[in-house]
This record gives structure tokens, C-alpha cells and sequence, in this order.
């Protein structure tokens, strides 16, 4: 879908939620609604569309060789350095009741708009733009399918790979350029963390040698045509304990059992309420601790979250994780998971690399 629609949908969604105007600078909004991503320097680039007017796009003037003018639905006013992008913004903003404000704002020009505008009242621009970005359409489920597929060569190439004795942090390097060798604009982040080191799930990969039977989590993505991809496998260097072992067959039927669940309709909390509840019964429950998944799409996290207290129903067109997890502190950490597209046939999944406990050397 080009610009100009997606602003007409912005619009419509603006009257509904009672918005006059809405400002987005720098960050994933911005792409959607034009097309054009801004570098998130200190120079403010930021997209004013009035609900009932023009949408205007302000660059800075060493900035506007980077945007396509020709892009139908708003027009690009250059600004100097000389000038106060704040006063231009709150020109083109003048008059409304409410604002809706990127989320992505830098804190010194939301204190500044405000100052600008006192008798504004600033929401955030989520409200307008997030029901708008949740539901992918085919070409943006075509971008997350090409991702997935990348991601899932590579998970499957690493099954081959030699880790005993390498560190973390090389294994890291391995996997970026990977992602980029792989068709990826940029490679987002690469998680590695081996045997105790997995308890944590964010571990930063660091200087830790792999040895004989430690399991290595890796958890990996990037950008491709500007839409992300996220994908957990699990390795195990030499034939894995038989508590390791236990716990990943409790893993692999909760993250199924959560894919499964994952229907048209059915509500974020209770897909999470699936994984949790399957964990119980193999009594690690406790030993999860996050949610079981998040949306994906311009951003490696965005709407929607399944989580306890989220009891938005999916709709066909949402892409998320699934990502069960067990961590067992100072032992080790596990988790699975895939990127799955809620259809009306059903859940699909987007990534198809081998989920079993991987054997390495």
C-alpha cells in the first residue's frame, strides 16, 4: 500500500478517536505512513497530517536529497539551520484541540511542542496508528515471509557448525554477518548465551567459552524490505543432560500448543495462558518468566503482546512470536520460538528450520 492511502486510513482512524492533528517524526510510524526513513539525529524530521488537511513532511535541508518528493499524499518543506523547526511545526499544528505525538519523540521536542502549544492536549499517536499497523497486508506479509526464510537457512546451516571452544561473542560475529549475508538491510541483534549464561534471556554475548555439554541459546534477527525477523533455536554441544532433555520436550509442547491456540479470535491471553498452563503441568511453570510473545512487523517488537491481561482477540493479518521459555538460574536457559501469522485457515507459521535440541560438536 503507498502513502497516500495509508494516510487516508490515518484520517479516518484520527476522526474516530477524535484526533485534530498527528505528528510523527523519526522511528517506524514515519515509514509506514510515508515511505521515508528518517535517521534519528538531533535535526528534527517530523510529518504533521491535519485530519481535515495537508499532510506536510519537514526535513532538514541537508536531509531532503534522502526523501522522495514525487511520493504522493504530503509535500516536503526544507528547514534551515538557522531555523526553529518547533515554531514550523506548531504553525502547521496551530489550532488543534488534541495531538497525537509519535512515540518515538525525542523528550526535548515533546517539552518543547508543548510549550509551543498550550492548549493542545498531547496523546500518544499509537492510539491512531497502532490499529492501523497490526494487521499486515499481503505485502507485508510477503516481507516477513522473505525474513523468516532468511533467518531459517541460517538456523539450519548452524547445525553444522563447530562450537566447542568458541565464545560467545565469536559466535555472535558469526551470526551478524550472517543475517547480512542473508539479504537483511541490517542485522538487529544476535543473542548467544551458553550453559548458565542462557538462565538470562538477554544475555549479551561475551567471552564465555563453549565447553562439552552446554546448551547454547541463540536468538537472532534483523531488517529486510524493512520489516523485521525473530527466531530462537537451542544447540546442545554433545548429547545434552537428560534434565536439559526433559525440559525442551516441555518446551516443544508448550510452544505448539501455544501455536495451535493462536486462532482467529481467540484472545492474547489466552494463547499465553496455553504455554503457561502446559508448562505447569511438566512443573516448570515458574521458571517462565516473560510473555509468550510479541508482535512483529517495522519493529522486532510491537503490537500485539500476548500476554496475561491482554484480552484483545487476534485477527487475521497478525504476526507475533510464540517464544516459551524455561531459565533455571546458575544452570541453564532454554527457549523456542517462530514468528506465526494468525489466518482465518488457521495459525500459520512463518518459520519451518527444525525445532528439536540440536546436537553439535
Amino acid at each position: 500500500m503507498t502513502s497516500a492511502p495509508r494516510l487516508d486510513r490515518a484520517r479516518r482512524r484520527m476522526r474516530e478517536v477524535g484526533v485534530d492533528v498527528l505528528a510523527v517524526s523519526a522511528g517506524p510510524d514515519l515509514v509506514y505512513l510515508t515511505g521515508y526513513e528518517a535517521m534519528p539525529l538531533e535535526r528534527l524530521t517530523m510529518l504533521v497530517l491535519a485530519r481535515d488537511g495537508d499532510a506536510v513532511l519537514l526535513v532538514p535541508r541537508l536531509e531532503v536529497p534522502r526523501v522522495d518528493e514525487d511520493t504522493p499524499g504530503f509535500t516536503v518543506e526544507a528547514w534551515d539551520e538557522t531555523d526553529d523547526p518547533i515554531e514550523r511545526i506548531a504553525k502547521h499544528a496551530g489550532g488543534a484541540r488534541v495531538l497525537a505525538l509519535g512515540d518515538h519523540v525525542f523528550a526535548r521536542d515533546v517539552l518543547a511542542l508543548q510549550g509551543s502549544l498550550p492548549d493542545a492536549r498531547f496523546v500518544l499517536a499509537s492510539h491512531v496508528t497502532s490499529p492501523l499497523r497490526i494487521v499486515k497486508d499481503e505485502a507485508e506479509l510477503g516481507a516477513l515471509r522473505d525474513a523468516a526464510t532468511a533467518v531459517d537457512e541460517i538456523a539450519q546451516d548452524m547445525r553444522g557448525w563447530s562450537f566447542r571452544g568458541r565464545t560467545e561473542r565469536a559466535i555472535h560475529r558469526q551470526l551478524i554477518e550472517q543475517i547480512l549475508d542473508r539479504g537483511h538491510e541490517r542485522a538487529n541483534f544476535a543473542i548467544v548465551a551458553t550453559g548458565p549464561n542462557a538462565a538470562s534471556p538477554h544475555h549479551e554475548p561475551g567471552d564465555r567459552r563453549i565447553e562439552a555439554g552446554d546448551v547454547v541459546l541463540c536468538d537472532f534477527g534483523g531488517t529486510m524490505h524493512g520489516y523485521c525477523s525473530d527466531i530462537t533455536r537451542m544447540y546442545a554441544v554433545g548429547d545434552p543432560r537428560a534434565e536439559v532433555r526433559d525440559a525442551y520436550d516441555a518446551l516443544l509442547v508448550a510452544q505448539e500448543a501455544a501455536v495451535r491456540a493462536a486462532t482467529v479470535g481467540t484472545r492474547c491471553s489466552d494463547v499465553d495462558a496455553v504455554a503457561r498452563d502446559s508448562l505447569h503441568d511438566a512443573g516448570l511453570a515458574a521458571r517462565f518468566v516473560h510473555r509468550t510473545g510479541h508482535g512483529i512487523g517495522l519493529e522486532a517488537h510491537e503490537d500485539p503482546y500476548l500476554v496475561e491481561g491482554n484480552d484483545r482477540p487476534l485477527e487475521a493479518g497478525h504476526a507475533f512470536s510464540i517464544e516459551p521459555g524455561v531459565y533455571l538460574p546458575g544452570r541453564f536457559g532454554l527457549r523456542l520460538e517462530d514468528i506465526v501469522i494468525a489466518t482465518p485457515a488457521g495459525p500459520q507459521r512463518l518459520n519451518h528450520a527444525p525445532r528439536d535440541l540440536a546436537v553439535v560438536d
